[in-house]
Formats: C-alpha cells, structure tokens, sequence
C-alpha cells in the first residue's frame, strides 16, 4: 500500500484537521467527526444533514456551505457515522423550522440515521428523511436491503439545499427530495479495486485485462466481471440499464459523469463524449451536467453514471447559487 498518509487509525482525525484548516468557512467537530457552515443560516429555514463512511469525498464534507448542505457527519472510511454523532449534527443546526436528513441506501447508514431522527425528536427536533436509492445495479447488496445509495446523492443535496435556502418548508423540502430520488438512476464501473487504509490491501482482485460493471461504492461486486472494452462499449453498458429503467425520453435531464477517485478527468470527458452522444440518439436532452469526481471510493479507478430526469423546479435549483468546497457557482 502506498498512501499519503502517517498511520492507517489516524487517517479521518487528520483529514478532518486539514479540512479546517483549507476551509475556514467550515466549522469541524474533531470529536464528534461533524463537518458544519461556520455562519449558520438564518433562523426559521430548514437544515440539511448528511453524512455516511469516509472515502467517497468530496461527498459529503465537501458539500457544506451555502446552497447545500448545514452539515455533514464523517464516518470512519466506509463505516456508518453513529446516531450520537448525527444526532449532534442535527441539534448543532436546527433553526427551528425542521431538519432534513439525507441517507444513502446502506443498512448501517438508514438504521443509525433513524436511530438519530428518534433522538432527535426526543429534544424536539422534527425530522424528516430521504433514503437515497439509485443504483439499478443490483436489487440487494453486501450492504443493503434493496438498491444502493449512490450518485444521485450529489444531485439532490444540491437541489433541495437550495430549496431550504430559498426557505421552503420541511415539508416541501422532503417532498422535492423524493421526486428527485424517484426520477434518478445511477450505474457505475471500476477498473481497479480501492485500498482501505487499514486493510493495507485491494479490497478485490481484478486482473489488468478485465473490468467489473456495476460496481459499488465500497468495492461491493457489480452485475458481471467481463474484458475491458472501449469507452463507446462501456458508456453503453452504464446507459442501457438506466435508461430501460426509467423513461427520460423527450425530457431535460441533468447528468453526472463522475470518476471513482483515481480516474483522471481526460478519460473523464472521453467517456462524457461518448455518454452524452448516446444520450442525444435516445431523444434525451442534456440540460445540465456535471463531470468530475464527486462521488469517489478512495483510489478506485473507474466511473459512474447518474441521470435525473429534471424538471422546471429542479432546474432553478440547481442554477441558484451554492458556495461550497466541492461545488462552487452564482456567487
């Protein structure tokens, strides 16, 4: 294992250290790992709270700020954060209008995140929550009951944070972010495995002259393992699942393009070129998108693809400004 790092146990406390550092617009929490604005937003406006294991930044961390989200909770790498520490998250930025807490679809992530809503509640907090869910990959996984959380993730905190800066309701909030998840669908591949820092190790094998299609964000099995083939062969392979799920045809659509942790972007906007000419033969149009490493897993090399079939509301959103270390724009 070769990594910048000094030992393998302190690699989230050091991280952490140097977001605040890089970041004096944040405010981090060393003890309770939870990443949140350091001017909070103005009373009487819904917060948003996420969070999950470490490994995948920018999410989460890398999207607090204005626009986005309140806070983020940091898990050790690709272990849930527990209810104690998002239920400090919670209390830290109620404004008193309600929070929203984002979950991806992982067991230990949506049980510990309802375990937090239930504390919550208990200081008289409301809670209401969005359980992130689409990747067509696979129906279960190692770690899930039902399909993964993954990169729609990014486009909904980014919408519905700008809803709760705009001063929605919770109630509106919450009812933005289901649409959002009901009309997204993601599919990923990698070329390589990741390396936890305190395994030492690949997490899989995966020779040189093979990739595996459908991919988790935790190095979890995809659909098949099969040769490598050209990038026109593997946007095919991401698209064709997503778009036999879900009807985008004739409808604007936001699309992400985004690299696993060790893809560089040349090989990036290869594959956007070849996604975004396939999407344009299905009669789908590309209102907006997003190319670039959002949603990572550690030093996996590979790619997902994230479709969202937007609509006028979803748009605006996504054009109002947000000001974060992960995305950066209207202001």
């Amino acid at each position: 294992m070769k990594k910048l790092i000094n030992a393998p146990e302190d690699v989230l406390v050091e991280s952490l250290t140097g977001v605040a550092l890089a970041h004096p617009e944040l405010s981090v929490d060393l003890e309770t790992h939870v990443i949140t604005r350091a001017t909070p937003k103005a009373e009487g406006k819904v917060a948003i709270v996420s969070g999950g294991g470490s490994g995948h930044e920018p999410l989460h961390g890398g999207f607090v700020g204005p626009g986005m989200l309140d806070a983020a909770v940091a898990g050790e790498v690709f272990t849930s954060p527990t209810p104690d520490r998002v239920q400090a998250a919670t209390q830290a930025v109620d404004r008193g209008a309600g929070v929203l807490h984002i979950v991806k679809n992982y067991t230990g992530d949506v049980l510990n995140f309802e375990m937090a809503a239930e504390l919550a509640a208990m200081d008289g907090i409301e809670v209401q929550s969005i359980i992130v869910n689409d990747d067509v990959a696979v129906q279960d996984s190692l770690y899930t009951a039902g399909r993964r959380g993954v990169g729609l993730t990014v486009l909904l905190e980014k919408i519905v944070g700008a809803a709760a800066e705009e001063g929605q309701t919770l109630s509106d909030v919450a009812d933005l972010a289901a649409r959002v998840n009901a009309q997204g669908r993601s599919m990923g591949m990698a070329l390589t495995s990741c390396t936890v820092p305190a395994a030492g190790k690949p997490t899989f094998d995966l020779p040189d002259d093979q990739m595996e299609i459908g991919i988790g964000i935790h190095g979890e099995p995809g659909r098949h393992r099969e040769a490598l083939a050209p990038a026109k062969e593997i946007a095919r392979q991401l698209l064709e699942p997503i778009l036999a799920d879900i009807d985008v045809t004739g409808s604007p659509a936001i699309v992400m393009l985004n690299g696993m942790g060790a893809t560089p972007l040349i090989e990036l906007y290869l594959m956007y070129g070849e996604v975004a000419e396939q999407l344009k033969e299905a009669g789908v149009t590309i209102e907006r998108n997003l190319v670039g490493n959002y949603i990572t897993s550690l030093d996996m090399a590979g790619c997902s693809l994230t479709v969202l079939k937007a609509d006028d509301e979803m748009l605006r959103l996504w054009d109002a400004p947000v000001q974060t270390p992960g995305l950066r724009w209207g202001v």
